[in-house]
């Protein structure tokens, strides 16, 4: 008797183990909501987040994932569409009740998802968009900026740009907000750190426009000593291939935010110009580090390819969530992110922070020019220049200042 009462409680007990509510099994994991572009070119970008967050999330899970908890992500295709993006932030946080969002390349998405986090008090990770206003006018305890935003990339470039012999300048762009932030982030820091730079003049098309000889033609005309191209996305690659057919590149040096970066240049192989000046947080073969070296290795191992800036994007905002969580010792998400403010962690371009006044995480700047290797079946940099965050960043008081 005793025996059959002890088979038919064990048979009680697993059945209600395998039915348990999902409840209890999301007690058991720590769950983070992906939300960005996942169809169409944006994905030479978002892709290599995602991947980069993956290196680091299913190594962890294979050890047991952190604090006991399985780490599950879920991805949403926002389509490059704000109102999709936004629905589907929703309903990762209030459906399937996510821990943790990140995303994503659209600026527009990322401020309404931003908007989002604030009200839910969800903590969000923006991983591409480079709208300054994310972190700086628009930002909060919820948001964190894991990439550089359009105002960091300006001032690294003039940074590097005071040091050189150049005065008399021409801006040109596309002509929308991530070209005029680009532009103006460059410009005015210009002007602070070399008072004898003059403007010559500048010139605006339209997104996608086709045919950018006749603004090719105008600058030359100008003769300026140096260009400031503010072009994003496919414009990179537009501008870069009329600067080629025209020789500009041979005749008036010019800057391009990402123009060294291996997302620009590897579609482009051999074609690309040389000469042209660009900023970017990552190399894969710089610096030449261990810690890089072991990055770039384990990359390459999982997915056959080298490693793009949004890699290590992804691969840093997967180690800080991990950590933060450590530190925090529990899921309370006040207490993860009261772990993260000041937080450093050891990558493959060496120590970064979070910074704790307005969790934008604090990374270096690469500054080169474009040249031939014959390693490589594409260009790579030149000349690299390291910018210290320390340099560029706007500071806490600037953005105390900005937020009010």
């Amino acid at each position: 008797m005793k025996k059959n009462f002890l088979v038919i409680f064990g048979l009680v007990f697993l059945v209600s183990g395998l039915f348990m509510p999902a409840a209890s099994y999301s007690a058991k994991t720590l769950k983070i909501g992906l939300v960005d572009t996942y169809t169409g070119p944006a994905t030479a970008f978002t892709l290599d987040v995602l991947d980069g967050f993956k290196l680091v999330v299913d190594k962890l899970n294979a050890q047991g994932g952190v604090l006991g908890r399985k780490i599950i992500y879920e991805t949403r295709d926002e389509k490059f569409k704000p109102d999709i993006g936004l629905a589907m932030a929703k309903e990762l946080v209030l459906k399937e009740n996510v821990d943790v969002l990140m995303g994503t390349i659209n600026s527009a998405t990322a401020l309404a998802v931003s908007d989002f986090a604030k009200k839910e008090k969800v903590p969000f990770f923006v991983t591409f968009s480079k709208s300054e206003k994310i972190i700086l006018e628009k930002g909060h305890r919820y948001v964190f900026m894991m990439n550089e935003h359009t105002q960091m990339a300006g001032r690294a470039a003039a940074v590097a740009l005071a040091k050189k012999p150049y005065t008399k300048y021409w801006i040109a762009g596309d002509d929308y907000e991530y070209g005029h932030a680009i532009a103006n982030g460059v410009w005015k820091h210009l002007q602070k750190l070399n008072p004898k730079v003059q403007l010559v003049n500048e010139t605006w098309w339209k997104v996608g426009e086709a045919d950018l000889t006749p603004y090719i033609t105008q600058i030359l005309a100008a003769k300026p000593d140096f260009a400031i191209v503010a072009t994003g996305g496919s414009g990179m690659v537009n501008f870069q291939k009329a600067a080629k057919a025209t020789g500009f590149n041979q005749k008036v040096p010019f800057y391009q935010h990402t123009a060294i970066e291996l997302s620009t240049l590897a579609p482009q192989k051999k074609n690309a110009p040389e000469g042209v000046f660009g900023t970017a947080n990552y190399l894969f073969y710089y610096p030449n580090s261990p810690e890089n070296q072991a990055f770039v290795a384990e990359f390459q191992k999982v997915y056959n390819r080298y490693p793009k800036v949004g890699a290590l994007y992804g691969y840093l905002t997967a180690k800080f969530i991990v950590e933060g969580f450590k530190k925090a010792g529990s899921v309370d998400k006040e207490k993860f992110i009261n772990a993260l403010e000041g937080m450093a962690l050891d990558s493959p371009v060496g120590k970064l922070a979070i910074r704790a006044c307005d969790h934008q995480l604090e990374l270096p700047m690469y500054f080169g020019v474009t040249t031939t290797d014959p390693k490589y079946d594409f260009l790579v940099a030149k000349d690299i220049q390291v910018i210290p965050a320390s340099q560029y960043m706007p500071s806490c008081e600037e953005v105390k200042s900005l937020r009010k």
